[in-house]
């Protein structure tokens, strides 16, 4: 079935803060060379903004405070809707679809938690929901698993998805600092927000990884399944034994395929300094993803920033706007046929996971004291890789141990066992290690 084919692509544009702006921008700035890429000139038409801007909006035919003016315009083709959170965000979204607009968000939240409604509202009206702009900014993951991979069965795929606490654990790498300090340059810098909460306890990676992994294994979006843990607890110490057993810690997004069901988890991890993804510093992000024919490939860029984020938007922009100039109805982004409803893959419980581990104990400096920790993990099947014990600098000393391959339940059990011990002085820090195996099952 076609339609006929349109003399320009009109956008209507519902916020203009840092990604809005250069999503605007971007579209003057490329104007010639979008519009030879996809045989027509793609156009704003309605912008919607709380703040006035009139120096940016000059020359767009409509523009005002409500989104769902924008929404409900007959003149807008497709909603890019760049205003983060929920409210008004959720229902802007909602009424676009409903009124038969192809939508494109960068929000990452609105996609992780109420994406599958989204998508079944968007699959209704026969329009496509676009999102490549939601996860790591400018790297083009979302295409790269669904089109560049499409081929391949992913068997996992770990990433840098946040670009704040890469930086944390960088400058705590390469410069032996606190936590609360180099959070405090992060946000001096504007690279963390006054709460920095959604970034350093992993909600903001979370939300790129529940999406990622739905693609990646055709399952529904499930934030609430993802498992989460931050950095704050990070010490230099930490750091330091990490370096000296052969890794970095950096905090990933890790989701695998297993006999048992989908891993989803966000937290620190050890990784080999040998691994290109333990050399990717800063505020970028990498994503490494394995498939059973291509094997391992990685996407590694700025995943933040005006222009970064807007690059993501207007690629969705264009893609639909090209399937516009083709005349087809078909959405270009199904809206369910890689985000399946109907799927046996669970999302598994972190206690079933299996790892390696690493963990520092503080305990008082006497004989016996690693035989009694060495025996309650050879009790639960816990077999140990490598041992770190300096010299006590006081009356307690850490012991830092590198487990094998372990189930977590298992592993929480044996900690409880060691924390009650008499001689265990402090919490014990525990740390998962990712050795990036083709398939661990």
């Amino acid at each position: 079935m076609s339609k006929e084919i349109p003399e320009k692509f009109r956008v209507g544009l519902c916020g203009l803060g840092t990604v809005g702006g250069g999503t605007l921008n971007l579209l003057a700035d490329n104007s010639h060379e979008i519009q030879r890429r996809v045989g027509c000139p793609i156009e704003i038409v309605h912008v919607a903004t709380r703040s006035p801007k009139p120096d940016l909006v000059e020359g767009i035919a409509r523009s005002g405070s409500d989104p769902f003016a924008v929404a409900n315009d007959p003149e807008v083709d497709v909603l890019v809707e760049t205003m983060g959170g929920f409210d008004p965000a959720f229902e802007v979204v909602r009424q676009a679809l409903a009124n038969g607009k192809h939508v494109v968000t960068a929000n990452k939240a609105l996609i992780a938690e109420h994406g599958n409604e989204l998508f079944a509202r968007a699959k209704e009206n026969n329009v496509s929901l676009a999102f490549e702009s939601s996860v790591a900014g400018g790297i083009p993951i979302i295409k790269a698993l669904r089109e560049g991979l499409a081929a391949n069965r992913i068997d996992w795929l770990a990433g840098i998805i946040n670009g704040t606490g890469n930086f944390i654990l960088s400058e705590m790498s390469a410069k032996g600092r606190q936590f609360e300090d180099v959070l405090a340059e992060a946000q001096a810098l504007g690279y963390a927000e006054a709460d920095p909460t959604f970034d350093v306890e992993g909600i903001d990676a979370a939300h790129k990884l529940t999406i990622m992994g739905a693609i990646a294994f055709g399952i529904p979006l499930q934030f609430e399944r993802t498992y989460t843990e931050g950095i704050s607890f990070i010490t230099p110490d930490d750091i330091d034994y990490a370096d000296e057993l052969g890794y970095v810690i950096k905090h990933l997004g890790i989701a695998r395929m297993t006999d048992k069901g989908v891993e989803m988890r966000v937290h620190p991890t050890l990784v080999s300094r040998s691994r290109l993804l333990a050399n990717v510093n800063g505020v970028g992000n990498a994503v490494l993803v394995h498939g059973d024919a291509v094997g391992s490939t990685l996407y590694n860029g700025p995943g933040a920033g005006a222009m970064a984020t807007a690059s993501a938007v207007v690629a969705d922009v264009i893609d639909l706007a090209r399937q516009a100039m083709a005349g087809s109805t078909a959405p270009v982004y199904p809206p369910l046929g890689y985000l399946s409803s109907d799927t046996d893959k669970a999302v598994l419980d972190i206690e079933e996971i299996e790892a390696e581990y690493y963990l520092r104990i503080p305990a008082v400096d006497k004989v016996g004291v690693m035989a009694r920790i060495s025996n309650i993990l050879q009790e639960h099947d816990i077999s140990i890789e490598a041992v770190i014990q300096k010299e006590a600098s006081s009356e307690s000393v850490s012991i830092v141990i590198l487990t094998h391959n372990a189930i977590e339940k298992e592993l929480n059990q044996a900690l409880s066992a060691i924390a009650a011990l008499n001689d265990v002085v402090g919490e014990i820090t525990r740390i998962r290690v990712e050795p990036f195996h083709a398939n661990k099952d």
